[in-house]
């Protein structure tokens, strides 16, 4: 394996933590400090010893918007001449609606002060405007400094929404980019700009050794990406890679047990479908020294830089190299087609196929006759039709596949889609016989359309692995271990979970005998949930979910009914009569008890996740009933 961080970063990580004594009572004061739940008036600045290692936090003013939500920005110093301005978004509740943020999140933007120029990388969200714009003037005047460069790591608008508003403000600066980046900054800001296109190993040199360095990061996860690393500081500069959405006060990464299943759950949403991306990103950066990453979301890492990154390398290499794969192509910044198609791909990766995403607009021709090349399937977002570069593109796709390959043609709710029918009579005349009749999108795309695009892309890489992995679980065992594991009897259950509450939210629900209490105080359960099922999106930590046990004799047609092969997408409560929890989950009218949860952590195995969830609340419809038991012959199967 290449080594993604050099020799002397964990060492430099390692000090970093010995010399922070006292951090778990630092962790507790930044949450009664910066948290806005438990906050009244916050002061202005905390000294060294109660923040971070890495330098004073200043609080520039909490604000509350007109529906209720609080806004923050803060800067921290990161120590030789950087800082961070990181706007925190306390009570986000969705980011691209497939992501259910329990903790908000944030938008990080980095000062850098050269002896000679000063850059900015990345600016934040627009919705931050009123409040980022007079904190970056004032860390420019308060140093008698004006902005010469602002480095744009990717022109998706929770980090380029002010670009115009920074163009505006510092007349003369000049705008670095990737080729992709700058040719899209044309289109979004509609404003005259001196620009820079930047190829992987250029350099812009600030003045007393704060010389930066680009490395070209495509399709991580948009194809403009670049990183930016200072040779000064040490400090690599990732965008949206190695993010996460949560945010809290503390800047760094100082407690990474409580960041872990943030972390991952980013990365599986994000970083998985582009898992060839990352490998290839991880080998461009391998020699760079650096010790610090300056993400566009999330802490800053810091402590555990080695860890975090190698954990990348790690997922990402094992996802890269399946035999199996799938190509998806979209349209950058074209309606919805980047959002809609990373949630098919995030559907497709559940069921362990790797996918490849590209982006019809700036794919290069050749690239994308390799990649067909290498896939099982392909996935096509409806591009503009007016646009030139994606129909170049198409024809370059129907010329370059195959007869044995599989299509799944979505809308991507632009305005102007290609008609999804010419695109399907145009596979067809190919020789692809599409998976699906084509997906359609008739409004905003809400949560019930998202779970039906991941839920299509689930059953797409399942189709395509059906086969091996019942080969595989044949031999996973010998006989005699599977009869004997199967003498492990367990409950029956329907695991129910959604907010029933909402009529355009996802709701799901599933069969559970892999179930059992995990602990006294609190009152603990854990399910194991096959990482393939479509509930378990509604299964990440912090969300809630109802345990509905099934009674002996008189369980056959809920069983039947939640044992069918759904659809992608279909409502699974059709025809069952239900009602809603406490916690806003759906409970089964006919079942003889159900238990509230709400999900804590999950641990990893091979297939699934072993989920642990506290119980908030639970009720008797049948005193008298008892449990149905689940028995097996053998272990092989559910």
């Amino acid at each position: 394996m290449a080594r993604a961080v050099p020799r002397g970063t964990l060492q430099h990580s390692k000090q970093n933590r010995a010399l922070d004594q006292s951090r778990c009572q630092r962790n507790e004061f930044m949450n009664t400090f910066f948290n806005p739940r438990t906050m009244g008036i916050c002061c202005k600045v905390a000294s060294d010893s109660e923040v971070s290692q890495g330098g004073v936090v200043q609080d520039c003013g909490l604000h509350t918007t007109e529906d209720g939500r609080r806004l923050q920005v803060v800067v921290a110093d990161m120590g030789l001449d950087t800082i961070t301005i990181r706007c925190l978004d306390w009570d986000r509740d969705r980011f691209d609606i497939e992501f259910g943020l329990q903790n908000g999140t944030t938008y990080n933007s980095y000062l850098i002060f050269g002896e000679d120029k000063t850059a900015l990388v990345d600016s934040s969200h627009e919705k931050f405007r009123e409040y980022y714009m007079p904190v970056l003037k004032q860390e420019l005047e308060s140093r008698g400094r004006r902005l010469d460069y602002l480095i744009v790591s990717h022109t998706e608008p929770d980090h380029s929404g002010l670009t115009r508003d920074v163009v505006e403000t510092y007349p003369g600066v000049q705008v670095i980019g990737s080729k992709v980046c700058i040719a899209f900054l044309d289109g979004l800001t509609h404003v005259q700009m001196d620009t820079r296109v930047v190829k992987g190993g250029d350099t812009v040199d600030l003045g007393g050794g704060h010389v930066v360095e680009f490395v070209i990061a495509p399709n991580l996860h948009w194809p403009d990406t670049m990183f930016s690393y200072d040779h000064a500081s040490q400090i690599m500069f990732t965008c949206d890679a190695f993010g996460m959405h949560y945010c809290s006060g503390d800047p760094y990464d100082t407690d990474s047990k409580l960041l872990d299943d943030h972390y991952r759950f980013y990365y599986d949403c994000l970083m998985k479908p582009n898992a060839r991306s990352v490998t290839t990103a991880l080998r461009k950066v391998k020699d760079l020294p650096y010790q610090l990453i300056g993400n566009g979301h999330g802490p800053l890492l810091k402590y555990n830089v080695p860890e975090m990154v190698n954990r990348y390398q790690k997922w990402s290499e094992a996802t890269a190299t399946k035999s199996t794969s799938v190509l998806v192509l979209y349209s950058s910044d074209y309606g919805y087609s980047d959002r809609l198609s990373q949630t098919l791909a995030r559907g497709i990766t559940k069921a362990d196929v790797p996918t490849e995403m590209m982006d019809l607009l700036s794919v290069d021709p050749q690239e994308l006759v390799e990649a067909v090349g290498r896939s099982a399937a392909i996935v096509l977002m409806a591009y503009p039709s007016e646009s030139s570069e994606a129909k170049a593109s198409m024809g370059t796709l129907l010329s370059a596949v195959k007869s044995k390959q599989t299509v799944v043609i979505a809308e991507s709710f632009g305005g102007n889609d290609e008609p999804v029918d010419q695109l399907r009579t145009a596979f067809l005349g190919a020789g692809l016989e599409p998976f699906m009749d084509p997906l359609r999108v008739k409004d905003v795309p809400n949560e019930n359309v998202y779970q039906l695009f991941e839920e299509c892309g689930t059953d797409l890489a399942q189709s395509l692995t059906q086969k091996d992995s019942i080969a595989r679980k044949k031999t996973a065992m010998s006989g005699d271990v599977a009869k004997a594991l199967a003498r492990v009897s367990g409950g029956l259950y329907i695991v129910t979970a959604g907010l029933a509450t909402s009529s355009g939210s996802a709701k799901g629900a599933m069969v559970a005998s892999w179930v059992s209490q995990a602990s006294f105080e609190p009152l603990g359960i854990t399910i194991a949930v096959a990482k393939d099922r479509a509930i378990e999106s509604l299964m990440q930590v912090g969300d809630s979910f109802v345990l509905n046990c099934l009674g002996e004799g008189e369980y056959s047609h809920i069983m039947k009914h939640f044992l069918q092969r759904f659809p992608a997408g279909a409502d699974r409560f059709e025809g069952i009569g239900w009602h809603i929890a406490e916690n806003g989950s759906p409970v089964l009218d006919d079942a003889i008890a159900n238990i509230e949860c709400k999900v804590v952590s999950r641990m990893e195995a091979a297939d699934h996740w072993v989920t642990y969830a506290e119980v908030t609340n639970g009720s008797v419809a049948k005193a008298d009933q008892r449990t149905a038991v689940h028995r097996r012959k053998i272990a092989n199967y559910y």
